[in-house]
C-alpha cells in the first residue's frame, strides 16, 4: 500500500521520525496499518536496519498479526533481526542475555501463574484458592509498580497488606533459590538492571534505536520504565494508544503513563487519528456521546463515511432466560432476512458467568458458536500437572517441570533442600535434576533429606529409558498410579465432583496418547514434543468457522463484527457494582465504549428488569450508559410506551419474507433441481 491511500494523519504518524511521537488512535483508526508501514518506511526510505528497530504488542497474537502484516509489505531480508514481540518475551531475551548480571543462570525457569500460586499457598498454609489469588494478585501490582518486597513491607498499612508483603518476601526467596522467574520478573528485573548498570543500558539503546509499541495505553509502570530507559533522552519513539480504550487498571495498567509522556518528553508530538474506518456514523455517535461523560486527557471526535446506518435498538427483556431468548430469535431473525452468516455476529458480555444461559439458548437452537479466552485443554492445571513429568523424561534439564512433578503430589522433599538444589544448581550453571546427582551438593543434605530426591530422580530415568520402548497410553497410566495422583486429587479438591471431572480430563489425554501412539507409531517422547508444539500453536486461527462469536468486553478488544449484541447492560453489571463502589466508573464507561465500537453495522443493548442473585429475585435498573446515548440514536423495544419486542411491521416482512423463500423453493423443487 502506498502512502498516497492513506489519510494526512496516518501519513504524517508514519513520516514523523524526528523526537517522541504520541499516535492517539481512535478505535477502528487503522491504527496497525500505521505501524506496519511505518516499519516498511523506516526500513526503505529512512535507512534504518531492521535489527534497530522494536516493536512491542501485548498479546502473542498481536505480534503474530503484525509480522504477517508487515511480512506483506517487504521481503524477508529486508525484515532480517526486527524484533516484533510482546513485554514479556523483549523482556525474556533480554534476561537470556544478561541473567548472570542478576546472579541468575542463563537457562532459568519461568514459572507460570498457577506454579507460583502453588508456592504462595504453600507460604500461606492455605487451600483458599480466593485467598492465594488475591495475595498473588497484591504481590504482581507490586512488582509491576516496581515495588520489592522490604519497600512493601515497609509501605504495609493494614493487615492484608502486611500478610501479602511478607509472603512477597518468602515468595522472593524461594524463587530465587528455584533460579525461577514469574511473568512480572520478566519486566522488573530488565528494568532494575539497566537502571543500575550503564554498560547494559548503553548496549540495550545501541542495539535497540527505535521503539513502537502498540496499545500503549494498556502500559503499567514497569513497562513504561522500560520504555523510557531503552529510548532515552533522544526519545525514539511511537507510541499508539487511546485514552478512551483503557479497561485494564485491575491489572496495572496506569493510564497516568499517558500524563506522564508529556511530562517526561517536552517534546513529544501528538498525532490524533480520528476517521474511523469499520462503524457507521450512528454507532460512532453513540460510542462518542457515551464517553464525553468522562474527563479527557485528549480530545478527539470519531468519525466515519460509512453513512448513517441502522439506529441502536436498546431491548428491555423479563430476565436472563429472557434475554438469551430474546437475543437468539433477534439473531436468527436478521440472518433469514439478511442472508448473512453465523460468523457476522458476536455476543458480548461484562462477565464470563454471563454466557451460559446465552449457550443453552444457541445449543436449543443448534446454533454453533465459538467462546473467545475459554482455558484450552492443555491449560488445564491436571493436564499440565502430567505434562511436567512427560516433559521431565523428554528434557530433564526442564526445571520449570522438575519443580512441578517433583512437587505435584509432594514427595517428602522440602523447602529446604530445594532452595540449596537451586543454590547449586545457580553456582554450577546446570539445571536442578543434574544438580541433584552431583557430590558437592549431596554433601550439603544428609541422609533423609537426599534420599525422596534421589529415588525421584532415580524413577524419572527408569521412566525415560522406558518411554523409548512401550506403548505410550499405558506408560502414562502406571506412571500415574505409581505416583498415586487420582488419591491426590480427590484429597487436595474442594469436593468429589471436581476431582472426578479433572480425573476425567487426565484419562482423556491418556486416551489421546494411547490413540495417537498406535497410529503414528510414535513413543510417548516424541508424543510429548507434539503436545508442546500444539501448545504453542495454540490460539492460532485455523480458517474462520461460520459460528456466533461469544467474548467478555475485555477480551473483545481489537476485535469487530457486523452485528453486535451488547447484553446485561444493566446497573450493578455494567457499571459493575464494585467499580461503582470504588470510585471506577469512568473505567466501566471506557468498556462500555469499547463494545460499542466493536459494531460495524448493527449494535443491540439488552438489559432486564429482574435478575436472579444468590437463589433470590431482584428488580434491577437499566445502565447509565444507554441514558447516555442520544435520543436520536435509539430505537427501545419491550419497555412500556416502546414497541414491542417483535413489532407488527417487523413480523409481517419477516413471514413475507419466508413466505417469498419458501415459493422459492417450490419452483426450484418444480424445475427438477
Amino acid at each position: 500500500m502506498s502512502l498516497a491511500l492513506l489519510n494526512p494523519q496516518q501519513r504524517a504518524a508514519i513520516q514523523s521520525l524526528d523526537g517522541p511521537l504520541l499516535v492517539l488512535a481512535g478505535a477502528g483508526s487503522g491504527k496497525t496499518r500505521v505501524i506496519t508501514q511505518k516499519i516498511a518506511y523506516m526500513i526503505r526510505e529512512a535507512n534504518f536496519d531492521a535489527r534497530n528497530i522494536a516493536a512491542i504488542t501485548f498479546t502473542n497474537k498481536a505480534a503474530r498479526e503484525m509480522l504477517e502484516r508487515v511480512g506483506k509489505l517487504m521481503d524477508s531480508r529486508e525484515l532480517k533481526g526486527i524484533t516484533v514481540s510482546t513485554f514479556h518475551s523483549l523482556g525474556m531475551q533480554f534476561l537470556r542475555q544478561e541473567a548472570p548480571h542478576l546472579g541468575y543462570k542463563t537457562q532459568f525457569s519461568i514459572l507460570d501463574s498457577y506454579d507460583a500460586a502453588k508456592i504462595i499457598a504453600d507460604i500461606l498454609k492455605s487451600t483458599h484458592k480466593d485467598e492465594v489469588r488475591k495475595v498473588q494478585s497484591r504481590i504482581s501490582l507490586w512488582k509491576n509498580d516496581l515495588i520489592g518486597p522490604d519497600a512493601a513491607l515497609v509501605a504495609a498499612d493494614n493487615e492484608f497488606d502486611r500478610v501479602a508483603a511478607t509472603t512477597y518476601v518468602a515468595y522472593q526467596t524461594t524463587l530465587t533459590a528455584y533460579q525461577a522467574l514469574d511473568f512480572d520478573d520478566l519486566i522488573r528485573l530488565p528494568v532494575n538492571l539497566l537502571s543500575s548498570n550503564a554498560e547494559v543500558l548503553q548496549k540495550w539503546q545501541h542495539k535497540l534505536r527505535y521503539l513502537l509499541i502498540d496499545e500503549y495505553q494498556d502500559t503499567n509502570t514497569c513497562q513504561y520504565q522500560l520504555v523510557k530507559l531503552l529510548t532515552g533522552e533522544r526519545g525514539m519513539f511511537t507510541a499508539v494508544g487511546d485514552d478512551d480504550q483503557s479497561i485494564y487498571a485491575w491489572r496495572g495498567a496506569n493510564m497516568e503513563n499517558l500524563r506522564l509522556l508529556q511530562h517526561d518528553f517536552p517534546r513529544l508530538k501528538v498525532i490524533k487519528l480520528e476517521q474511523n474506518y469499520r462503524s457507521t456514523a450512528r454507532i460512532l455517535r453513540a460510542a462518542n456521546s457515551v464517553i464525553a461523560n468522562n474527563p479527557k486527557l485528549f480530545e478527539k471526535q470519531l468519525w466515519s463515511e460509512l453513512g448513517l446506518g441502522e439506529p441502536i435498538h436498546a431491548v428491555q427483556c423479563k430476565d436472563e432466560e429472557h434475554e438469551a431468548e430474546v437475543v437468539v430469535q433477534r439473531l436468527l431473525a436478521h440472518k433469514f432476512e439478511h442472508r448473512t452468516e453465523f460468523k457476522d455476529y458476536a455476543i458480548l458480555y461484562r462477565g464470563n458467568y454471563q454466557s451460559r444461559v446465552f449457550e443453552q439458548a444457541l445449543r436449543n437452537q443448534r446454533i454453533p458458536y465459538q467462546m473467545a479466552g475459554g482455558q484450552s485443554f492443555y491449560d488445564k492445571p491436571e493436564i499440565k500437572d502430567v505434562l511436567a513429568y512427560l516433559r521431565l523424561l523428554t528434557n530433564p534439564d526442564d526445571d520449570p517441570a522438575f519443580i512441578r512433578a517433583l512437587t505435584t503430589p509432594k514427595r517428602g522433599v522440602g523447602a529446604g533442600t530445594l532452595e540449596k538444589l537451586g543454590a547449586w544448581a545457580g553456582q554450577r550453571n546446570c539445571s536442578l535434576f543434574a544438580a541433584a546427582h552431583e557430590e558437592g551438593f549431596q554433601l550439603q543434605v544428609n541422609q533423609a533429606q537426599l534420599a525422596p530426591l534421589t529415588e525421584f530422580c532415580r524413577f524419572i530415568n527408569a521412566l525415560a529409558y522406558r518411554a523409548l520402548r512401550e506403548p505410550p497410553g499405558e506408560l502414562t497410566m502406571e506412571m500415574l498410579k505409581a505416583i498415586g495422583y487420582e488419591a491426590w486429587l480427590y484429597d487436595s479438591e474442594d469436593s468429589p465432583k471436581a476431582a472426578e471431572s479433572k480425573w476425567k480430563n487426565v484419562f482423556e489425554l491418556v486416551a489421546w496418547l494411547q490413540r495417537k501412539g498406535e497410529q503414528d507409531s510414535k513413543n510417548l517422547l516424541e508424543l510429548t514434543q507434539t503436545i508442546a508444539l500444539i501448545t504453542m500453536l495454540e490460539g492460532r486461527d485455523e480458517g474462520e468457522v461460520d459460528a456466533v462469536h461469544m467474548s467478555t468486553l475485555h477480551a473483545s478488544k481489537g476485535l469487530e463484527y457486523p452485528h453486535v449484541f451488547l447484553v446485561g447492560c444493566e446497573e450493578g453489571i455494567l457499571p459493575h457494582s464494585e467499580s461503582v463502589d470504588n470510585g471506577m466508573v469512568e473505567e466501566e464507561r471506557r468498556l462500555m465504549y469499547v463494545g460499542i465500537t466493536r459494531a460495524q453495522r448493527g449494535l443491540t443493548l439488552t438489559y432486564c428488569v429482574k435478575r436472579r442473585r444468590g437463589g433470590e429475585w431482584l428488580f434491577v435498573e437499566p445502565s447509565r450508559f444507554i441514558a447516555e446515548i442520544s435520543g436520536d440514536d435509539l430505537r427501545h423495544f419491550g419497555k412500556k410506551g416502546a414497541e414491542p419486542i417483535v413489532s407488527k411491521n417487523e413480523g409481517k416482512s419477516r413471514l413475507a419474507g419466508l413466505m417469498a423463500s419458501l415459493d422459492n423453493k417450490v419452483q426450484k423443487g418444480g424445475d427438477g433441481s
